[in-house]
């Protein structure tokens, strides 16, 4: 066991911890996020609950995830309700009472 011998076992180990680190872990990470929903964007507004902060006949502004949002619904509501999306189309909100169930 000479010199030579334990400089071979350190670069090897250099080697493979290098190999490891930017191959395999990353590819690990990647598998495992890119199975997970996305978050964002308008798909992941559906089924969120709103809180109703006017409303007037069919129509009216609800807040969810910090913002202010316009909002229709075959249903009226009063300052305060609960709502959950059902659909998103542009810059408007389709909401349902919460009661309902979501399908």
């Amino acid at each position: 066991m000479g010199i030579g011998y334990i400089v071979l076992i350190i670069i090897v180990g250099f080697i493979l911890f290098e190999l490891i680190e930017h191959l395999v872990l990353p590819l690990v990470f990647y598998i495992i996020k890119r199975k997970k929903e996305s978050i964002t964007g308008v798909e992941s507004m559906i089924g969120e609950v709103v809180d109703i902060r006017q409303w007037k006949g069919k129509e009216g502004q609800v807040f969810v995830k910090g913002e202010m949002w316009r909002a229709v619904s075959e249903v009226t509501f009063k300052k305060g309700d609960k709502a959950i999306i059902q659909h998103v189309e542009g810059l408007m909100l389709k909401i349902k009472p919460k009661s309902e169930s979501l399908f």
